[in-house]
């Protein structure tokens, strides 16, 4: 089945008024849809790096402040070191840590002041 159906909508990349076969188009030929298509992931690319950039420059969080267990990360996070750095720590008994699971291994704060407790 065909529909009859013509529509004058504008193409959504170049802003040129064309006749639409379907109430759906957006695009006035395949080379509009395409530009807009790479346009789009263009677009996506450049804000997971932008998102990357702003982490990167803000290591730390906030909640990681008011947390009571934390995560390896966030603990490499606080004492600027790598994770294998905080799990030689924990092997040494330097760190109390409880593994969670295989993958969930979580870190009490008092026992990181306790780490700097010259006391």
């Amino acid at each position: 089945m065909s529909s009859n159906i013509r529509v004058q909508k504008i193409c959504q990349y170049c802003n040129v008024e064309f006749t639409a076969k379907t109430t759906v188009t957006k695009y006035c030929s395949n080379n509009c849809g395409k530009n807009a298509w790479r346009k789009r992931k263009q677009k996506k690319k450049l804000n997971s790096i932008n998102r990357k950039t702003k982490q990167a420059l803000n290591p730390i969080k906030l909640d990681i402040k008011d947390k009571e267990f934390l995560t390896v990360n966030e603990v490499a996070t606080l004492l600027n070191c790598t994770n294998r750095m905080i799990y030689n720590l924990i092997n040494n008994n330097k760190i109390e840590a409880i593994n969670l699971s295989k993958r969930m291994t979580r870190v009490k704060r008092s026992s990181i002041e306790k780490l700097f407790d010259c006391s």
